[in-house]
């Protein structure tokens, strides 16, 4: 298994090793590659036809912003999940993320902003078929838990 993480340009690369960071936090592995919808889309092609070939589970997060092709060409291509996780700009007033969110009928990438988050859906999408990555998202999911009791334990105790 793993996640491909496809960015639309060497600058989406800091969002993309947020992502990486969960991932590794999980033990997914990744691989990540710059390619436009728009500037290289026959690059972009073909590997996407080299990734669906292989057979191993995977899921695609894409990070793209402005006129976000990216997402809705990869999901036009592949038949496994992708997400998009848009890097938001202050430019336009964050305008920007129309373009993830409205897709042509038929392509469904879903739209996640958060990059932590977009890892972990990730890596939930994975975890169907593997009970070890599982069982490590209900261990994460605990340690959550614990930290919000402890704050409260901690706001009760000082009140």
């Amino acid at each position: 298994m793993r996640v491909i993480l496809l960015m639309g340009s060497g600058s989406d690369l800091p969002v993309a090793e947020e992502i990486c960071r969960v991932l590794d936090r999980f033990g997914v592995p990744w691989e990540r590659r710059v390619a436009s919808a728009h500037k290289s889309i026959r690059y972009l092609l073909s590997l996407l036809e080299a990734w669906e070939a292989d057979q191993q589970p995977k899921v695609y997060i894409t990070i793209a912003g402005r006129s976000n092709a990216l997402s809705g060409v990869v999901d036009a291509s592949v038949a496994a999940p992708v997400i998009a996780c848009p890097p938001y700009s202050d430019r336009f007033a964050g305008a920007d993320l129309f373009s993830s969110l409205r897709m042509p009928s038929g392509v469904a990438p879903g739209v996640v902003l958060e990059p932590e988050a977009a890892a972990l859906l990730a890596v939930k999408i994975l975890a169907l078929g593997d009970p070890g990555l599982q069982q490590r998202v209900r261990e994460y999911q605990a340690e959550l838990t614990g930290q919000v009791l402890a704050a409260d334990e901690k706001l009760r105790a000082t009140s």
